[in-house]
């Protein structure tokens, strides 16, 4: 009869720990809403505003229809 062992698996070399991936989820959730900020604020600028700025309502209109998750 043969001895049984118990397996158990090495920890991965490269496995980052949970807080970095807790951190890395936080900073992307931030990222995420400063980007719906952002475009919400462009989309209250006036047309005068927006000339100053060198954009047309047209810019505003394709920059304010993007999802918070796109550049």
């Amino acid at each position: 009869m043969t001895a049984r062992t118990t397996f158990t698996p090495a920890p991965f070399p490269g496995r980052r720990s949970f807080p970095f991936i807790a951190w890395v989820r936080s900073r992307l959730l931030a990222r995420w809403y400063d980007r719906h900020l952002q475009r919400r604020d462009l989309s209250e600028i006036d047309d005068h505003l927006l000339r100053d700025l060198g954009l047309t309502p047209e810019d505003v209109r394709r920059e304010c229809a993007k999802s918070f998750w796109r550049a």
